[in-house]
């Protein structure tokens, strides 16, 4: 199973779709790292990668991006051999 960690907020709908969606390509465990209870979790999300907006997803050491990146990824066919490989 691939390793998936992302960083989220208790309130974000794009958080919710992008789990819905990963969870729907057989992905079970979810690494959540919540950047609203942490302020300094946060300083660290923007420096590793350059964006302040959750959800940031990495599958394995590849930075996905947010929910739309994951979209288009998964739209692309590139999704699915990218959980199979991490």
């Amino acid at each position: 199973m691939p390793h998936v960690k992302m960083y989220t907020t208790a309130v974000c709908p794009y958080c919710v779709r992008a789990k819905q969606i990963l969870k729907a390509k057989g992905v079970t465990d979810i690494e959540e790292i919540r950047v609203d209870t942490q302020p300094e979790v946060r300083e660290h999300m923007m420096s590793i990668t350059g964006r302040r907006t959750v959800p940031q997803i990495f599958i394995g050491e590849t930075h996905v991006g947010g929910c739309d990146d994951l979209m288009a990824l998964d739209a692309k066919g590139d999704l699915a051999p990218l959980l199979q490989s991490a």
